[in-house]
């Protein structure tokens, strides 16, 4: 009888807490609730719990001390491409894709928005083989395409880019599906844009463009002014390779009419959308993003675009302020893409969360065309938090030092908060 008691004790203690994780003395910035302080943030059953200047440590299963940090939302990535997994050669459904979990976590990122791999026809292909296996939030634009984006002889076919069937398995997977995008088309046709908005308008979604090759039968200011719809985005806005620029180097008049109608401008750096000589004159003519993004894929993560913090960092070293930079990548992209309960720290909402450092030095960001830009601060992610567990700690911050535990210790951890525990790893059930 004892010997229950004494193992049935901790377990009543755990349950009793009233949360499961405390991220004590960090600056917040929750740019949703106007936070940009030090706070406590407080974590339970994988919601937020509390943000408040001072929580009390003794009332958590786990505490962790981020004083010195930044604490924000979980990042929101809305650009990638992560429909791997099929074998498809020089294919965003497939082989230039990447599994999201080992590229997110890393970074800070908790939710992306995968942009167009998949049309209609293999969408439930990508679900069943991606979505559904991820720990990273996933959510999908379908490509007006509806074979996705396969290449050339797929991306260029008018005869596969209806509305009607991008719209209907949209609203068969609406809690996955935000958006429906165009992207590579070549043609001087404006066949894919008006279905990709018809498809918005009868599925109630945005769409992204990639504007594809520049086309003097459809400019950009047209587009920009008379096809697309409030809220809808235009991505790869620093490219310059469509228009975006004047000849001073600020935005064009298609970009400023544009912006008056609505529409949202997306980073979407990726390996050939993103070029000093456009991005610095016009962030310096006041023409800043709404959102920031990857296009995170094989062809980019090794090239300008490392990852998300990388991008991040760019506009950092443009002289923008760390609160703009993780607004423009936690809230603007929630609300986009029309998921509000994400990008803040607001009580109740999801427990995702990113923990970053802001490092001082010598460092260089790259573009499109390996031009740098030298800069003198660098966010580097030490914790992330998603759906309440730790799922990524770069200096151990939430562990303890191996030489203060017992002898014989065994793997440290509670499926409460620590998002490595799984059965396989933990400690054997002690027999009575």
């Amino acid at each position: 009888m004892k010997l229950a008691i004494l193992f049935t004790l901790p377990i009543l203690a755990a349950a009793q807490t009233d949360y499961d994780l405390l991220l004590r003395g960090g600056h917040v910035i929750d740019a949703k609730n106007r936070i940009s302080a030090v706070r406590d943030v407080a974590i339970k059953d994988g919601k937020i719990a509390a943000v408040a200047a001072k929580l009390d440590p003794a009332k958590a299963l786990k505490t962790v001390n981020v004083s010195g940090l930044y604490v924000t939302p979980g990042i929101i990535d809305i650009h990638t491409h992560v429909y791997a997994g099929t074998g498809e050669k020089s294919s965003y459904a497939g082989d230039l894709s990447l599994y999201p979990d080992g590229y997110t976590f890393r970074v800070g990122v908790t939710t992306i928005a995968d942009a167009g791999s998949s049309g209609w026809r293999n969408f439930e292909d990508f679900k069943t083989r991606v979505i559904d296996r991820s720990k990273t939030k996933v959510f999908a634009f379908l490509n007006i395409v509806g074979s996705g984006m396969r290449g050339g002889k797929y991306e260029q076919n008018l005869d596969d880019m209806e509305a009607k069937p991008t719209a209907e398995m949209a609203l068969k997977y609406k809690d996955v599906v935000v958006g429906v995008k165009s992207a590579h088309f070549s043609g001087p046709e404006w066949k894919p844009y008006e279905q990709a908005v018809e498809a918005g308008n009868l599925a109630n979604i945005p769409v992204m463009i990639d504007y594809g090759a520049k086309r003097a039968e459809r400019p950009l200011y047209d587009l920009l002014t008379k096809v697309l719809r409030p809220g809808d985005i235009y991505t790869h806005m620093y490219s310059g390779l469509r228009g975006e620029q004047d000849d001073n180097g600020g935005p064009s008049p298609a970009m400023i009419e544009g912006r008056k109608r609505g529409v949202i401008f997306d980073v979407g750096h990726g390996g050939g959308s993103f070029a000093w000589r456009v991005a610095v004159p016009m962030v310096k003519a006041g023409f800043r993003p709404d959102s920031i993004s990857t296009d995170l894929h094989v062809g980019s993560m090794n090239k300008g675009m490392k990852d998300m913090a990388n991008v991040m960092d760019k506009f950092l070293a443009m002289g923008m302020s760390i609160d703009d930079v993780i607004a423009w990548s936690t809230v603007n992209p929630a609300k986009e893409i029309k998921h509000d309960e994400l990008g803040t720290l607001s009580a109740g909402s999801v427990a995702d969360v990113a923990v970053f450092r802001l490092e001082k030095g010598n460092y260089g960001y790259i573009d499109m065309y390996n031009a740098r830009l030298k800069g003198s601060q660098k966010l580097s992610c030490e914790l992330t938090v998603r759906d309440g567990k730790v799922v990524f700690d770069l200096n151990g911050i939430a562990r303890e030092d191996w030489d203060k535990l017992p002898k014989d210790y065994k793997y440290q951890g509670d499926p409460k908060w620590d998002g490595t525990t799984t059965p396989a790893r933990r400690p054997p059930p002690v027999s009575q």
